[in-house]
């Protein structure tokens, strides 16, 4: 259940600061790329969070087996 949490968190954060991210190029140019730039880069940072939680999972999983 906690891994699941952390998953949602982390992809949460990453859409976040993506879709910020997004808004503020995409506002560069016009309203509505301001808009369009917001929902792609909470797409991407959502993305982005869900690879980086399962990365560092199989990394904890493969430095806890090879303490044992």
């Amino acid at each position: 259940m906690r891994d699941r949490f952390n998953t949602a968190v982390t992809r949460a954060k990453y859409a976040a600061i993506g879709a910020a991210v997004g808004a503020a190029v995409g506002g560069l140019l016009s309203r509505n790329a301001a808009s369009t730039g917001g929902g792609v880069g909470a797409l991407a940072g959502a993305t982005i969070g869900e690879k980086r939680t399962e990365a560092t999972e199989l990394v904890e999983k493969v430095t806890g087996s090879d303490a044992d």
